[in-house]
């Protein structure tokens, strides 16, 4: 039934108003209707004067009936009603009362109290899937300027291609450890992130690499983040970009992803006396 309805959905979206007067006619011919009588319904029903091919199946709605809906017909119709696709459940049961037969009419899908409430819920997710979008476009365009300037200096983010996602990250030559570009709203970060799998191993190398931070930060020139994350698997040494993020002006993106660039260079650096003597 469900697929059958969906079909008909579908056809009926890629009619003109035109086509769809016409099968209607011949539907309404075969019972006996007479002509026209098509068109005057269709215009009532959509409440239409005259007319409207450009306005007419822009948005198709789907009203299944039946005596009783299974669990996998109504969770197939929520999922539905979740992506935006005007669908509802209309049970009929039959009753005899008598010489009378009367039918019980109730829509369970979705319930008359809760529609208010549905459709609140749906916008609020169309709006956060809509900024996650944008947030994503943004993002990567981000990306793809860090990854041109890391090209053109031949670093190792030159090959790495560009996500939507708030990390770009390239191995740091031994398993389990990566040097990672990080960027939120506001602010961006280079780090070398620690995660072999297991936390008591990637502990005891932060503890080894600690053990060299003065030397480090000496050789990066200033002061770094020394994350253990003792309640995590894994560990992190972070240096802060405070210039800005992915929100600011895009004029401002250049000067920023400049200073990522040229801030993961002074980390490798000053990281790779300590990494090359770690104890493997």
């Amino acid at each position: 039934m469900e697929l059958q309805a969906l079909r008909y959905a579908s056809m009926v979206s890629a009619m003109t108003f035109e086509r769809a007067v016409r099968i209607h006619d011949e539907f309404l011919a075969r019972m006996g209707v007479g002509e026209k009588e098509a068109e005057a319904g269709m215009l009532a029903f959509l409440g239409w004067d005259e007319a409207d091919e450009e306005e007419f199946a822009t948005d198709v709605r789907i009203v299944l009936v039946s005596e009783d809906f299974g669990k996998e017909l109504t969770t197939a119709v929520l999922w539905l009603r979740d992506r935006d696709i005007d669908i509802r459940c209309i049970r009929l049961r039959p009753y005899q009362d008598g010489e009378a037969r009367l039918i019980d009419v109730q829509q369970i899908i979705p319930l008359p109290e809760a529609h208010d409430y549905q459709v609140q819920l749906r916008e609020k997710e169309q709006a956060g899937r809509k900024k996650r979008a944008e947030s994503f476009d943004v993002r990567l365009r981000f990306w793809e300027g860090v990854i041109a300037l890391a090209r053109s200096q031949g670093t190792r983010h030159a090959n790495i291609k560009p996500g939507a996602y708030q990390w770009l990250g390239a191995s740091a030559g031994i398993r389990g450890l990566g040097f990672n570009y990080v960027i939120v709203q506001e602010s961006s970060m280079v780090e070398l992130y620690i995660d072999r799998g297991e936390a008591g191993e990637n502990k005891r190398i932060f503890d080894q690499l600690h053990r060299d931070k003065d030397d480090i930060e000496d050789r990066f020139g200033g002061p770094l983040s020394w994350e253990r994350m003792d309640t995590k698997r894994g560990c992190r040494i972070r240096y802060v970009v405070e210039r800005g993020g992915y929100r600011s002006p895009e004029t401002q993106w250049p000067a920023i992803q400049s200073e990522m660039v040229e801030a993961m260079g002074k980390l490798e650096t000053a990281l790779k006396p300590a990494l090359e003597a770690l104890d493997m």
